[in-house]
């Protein structure tokens, strides 16, 4: 039997899109057909950069043959097998090959279908972690405003982005927040690190002082603040964080579903930023999207916590039906492949002075208030042109951008830059250059994209 997924079906109104005003896209929708490389082609073979690594996760590129072919060779031998109390040598192939890549405190990967599980996984490690230890009045989770962890109810609750909030409550009871450190004041125009905001890390000792240390579990944080605006770190922010858990005996966990897989230049912002959380989430260019997988990596304390009592109770009550599965697992075998033979960290290594460079160029652009950037993230912010609809300049450029040969992210007033890190510097310069551009028409008022809704 032959198919053909190019075509578009009689009606689209059925698939109800995640992450999307329905009848505004589908008056104008955005199709692509296939994709290679950095580039995506719509229906009539015209070429699309895709400026955004498919949603933060194509890291290695699109249609890359190295993970093709370990996919396929899965495909070819075994589809699926539980992981509930069996097993296939693909998944301990991947764990194994994963430890041997990240830093040296990371022995264990427990496996899972997507970031948001996997941001779920690690906050039930950590609290089950302190029970085990006698300390189960180690309830409460600090999160921190501004902060995206996904979408499960647990994610929610830690982030920091009040609409989730507005939607669906903060189901989890026990949940503090710490300031967020996005200042335009002082830090707008930053490249990398802000020098400004280290000590906004403080506010953790009050939040575990105010709750009482005995009662805190774990603190959650993103190295870089991704969906919510590329936010980097304050220099030294991260390490006085780590400080204060050590001192308290609080867990410090790392979500790094957008900076793992080097969008940093390294597996993990361990190595950009020396400093080391107790558990780390990762998913995204874990399986470079090709496959959906998450994993949380833990150090050996933690897991020797759990493995106590007789040898036939479950340790950790815990697990998802597709959690190793073993075609996901040969995506990430087929990843690090593609990485190492590709040299794709070192070029993201390399590129990472020449995105910031560009990037910073469109400072002065009409409505252009901060552009951030870190590694292969950048994020360009404008001036809201309402209360009532904040997104509008940033939304409508998105939607032209793309009609003109680009695909970049908007959320709110803010356009985001994360492309494949097999780039080059005359991609950064078509990134770049055709959002100045657009910029400049729609402060004119000509080029502006058609209305739609």
């Amino acid at each position: 039997m032959s198919y053909d997924f190019t075509s578009l079906p009689d009606s689209m109104d059925e698939f109800w899109m995640p992450f999307t005003p329905q009848r505004y896209f589908k008056k104008n929708p955005r199709l692509v057909s296939r994709a290679d490389g950095m580039f995506y082609y719509d229906k009539d073979g015209k070429e699309i950069l895709d400026g955004l690594a498919g949603l933060w996760c194509v890291n290695a590129g699109h249609n890359n043959p190295v993970i093709k072919e370990a996919v396929k060779a899965q495909l070819d031998t075994l589809d699926f097998v539980s992981f509930f109390q069996y097993g296939n040598p693909t998944a301990f192939t991947a764990a194994s090959r994963l430890i041997k890549e990240m830093p040296k405190p990371f022995t264990k990967v427990f496996f899972t279908n997507s970031g948001s599980e996997a941001i779920d996984t690690a906050l039930k490690i950590a609290m089950n972690y302190h029970r085990l230890r006698g300390e189960g009045s180690r309830r409460i989770l600090i999160g921190r405003e501004k902060a995206y962890h996904g979408m499960n109810f647990g994610g929610i609750s830690v982030g920091g982005i009040p609409p989730y909030h507005t939607h669906f409550g903060q189901t989890l009871p026990s949940v503090a927040h710490l300031r967020h450190t996005h200042d335009l004041e002082h830090n707008a125009f930053s490249r990398g690190e802000p020098t400004w905001g280290a000590h906004l890390a403080d506010d953790l000792e009050r939040l575990i002082q105010f709750h009482d240390p005995q009662n805190v579990a774990a603190v959650i944080v993103e190295p870089v603040g991704g969906a919510i605006g590329v936010l980097p770190p304050p220099k030294g922010y991260l390490k006085r964080l780590r400080e204060i858990c050590d001192k308290y005996g609080v867990l410090l966990i790392f979500d790094e579903v957008i900076t793992g897989f080097g969008r940093l230049g390294h597996i993990s912002a361990v190595n950009y930023f020396d400093v080391t959380p107790d558990i780390i989430a990762m998913a995204k260019g874990l399986t470079n999207a090709v496959v959906p997988m998450g994993a949380v990596f833990v150090k050996q304390g933690i897991y020797d916590a759990f493995m106590k009592g007789p040898e036939h109770v479950i340790e950790l009550m815990h697990g998802y039906t597709y959690s190793g599965h073993p075609v996901s697992a040969a995506a990430v075998i087929g990843t690090l492949d593609a990485v190492h033979k590709g040299k794709i960290w070192e070029n993201a290594k390399k590129m990472a002075k020449p995105l910031e460079d560009a990037v910073h160029s469109l400072k002065g652009k009409p409505r252009v208030i901060d552009i951030r950037n870190i590694g292969i993230l950048a994020c360009v912010q404008f001036e809201p042109d309402s209360k009532e609809d904040p997104a509008r300049m940033a939304r409508e450029a998105s939607w032209e951008l793309f009609r003109r040969g680009l695909v970049v992210r908007y959320s709110g007033p803010q356009l985001y830059i994360c492309p494949p890190l097999i780039l080059n510097e005359n991609h950064i310069d078509r990134i770049v250059t055709s959002i100045g551009e657009i910029l400049v028409e729609m402060d004119r008022g000509a080029g502006a994209p058609r209305k739609t809704g």
